[in-house]
């Protein structure tokens, strides 16, 4: 345990599973104060019970109205959002010729409105404190171009494009924005892809994770935890130089 966070408020979207989970976990042993939110409450309940200083705030990002509610809400208890972490996020696959604009739109909605939407309830809060720090949860996706990925990498790159606007336009009030771009993640999204891939193809478990990690130099899905500690290192003292970056994590797949 650490106290460089003590007293920061950390507010997490999807906070309840995979990523967000493992970075509540890793935030709180720096001593900060959390927020997590997310559309499953149980889950959130379950993972902000075993912090010893967390809130748990239903939340779907593509709600909009309630986005500002539920900051509102997040600020009476812990303060102003000293970081946000814009972790909600989901993915469907298709060919190019059969996406559908239903498919974009939703896509969008979640992974670039609904981040852009929680970085205009935060910030406000964190030019009044001078410093802030926000972290988009993108991907590989965001710097390439996955087949069947198409709806997927737009969004994402629309989110990394956003990401380094952000930190064009804080970065003399002190605030950082950063994008954390993995690979694939040992998380509930990625386990429905593999189901998926098996269910296809007749591939059993172990070769359908091997199809998919096949590019990735390591061979193998990243681990939530690390993403987690990107994200933790980012909003950390000691990271105040570092804005409008795509940190990739792919195991030295694209180099």
């Amino acid at each position: 345990m650490s106290t460089q966070l003590s007293g920061q408020h950390v507010f997490i979207t999807g906070g309840g599973k995979g990523i967000g989970a493992a970075a509540a976990r890793a935030l709180a042993a720096h001593g900060a104060n959390l927020t997590l939110t997310g559309r499953d409450r149980s889950a959130l309940d379950e993972v902000a019970g075993s912090l010893p200083r967390a809130q748990a705030l239903t939340l779907d990002v593509t709600d909009h109205a309630a986005i500002k509610t539920v900051f509102e809400e997040a600020t009476r208890k812990f303060g102003p959002v000293n970081a946000l972490i814009n972790n909600s996020g989901i993915a469907e696959t298709a060919p190019f010729m059969k996406l559908t604009v239903d498919m974009v739109r939703r896509l969008m909605d979640v992974n670039l409105i609904g981040a852009m939407l929680c970085a205009q309830a935060a910030l406000p809060g964190m030019i009044a404190l001078g410093k802030g720090r926000i972290v988009n949860v993108a991907s590989l996706a965001s710097v390439s171009g996955p087949p069947y990925l198409g709806a997927y990498a737009a969004s994402k790159h629309a989110l990394l494009g956003l990401t380094r606007s952000m930190a064009a336009e804080t970065v003399r009030q002190g605030i950082t924005v950063n994008a954390v771009c993995p690979s694939y993640v040992r998380t509930g999204m990625v386990e429905k892809g593999l189901a998926t891939m098996m269910a296809k193809t007749g591939m059993s478990r172990a070769e359908a994770e091997a199809a998919l990690v096949k590019r990735n130099p390591q061979g193998r899905l990243i681990e939530p935890e690390e993403v987690a500690a990107t994200i933790a290192w980012l909003v950390l003292p000691g990271a105040e130089s570092v804005t409008g970056q795509a940190i990739v994590m792919s195991g030295g797949e694209g180099i």
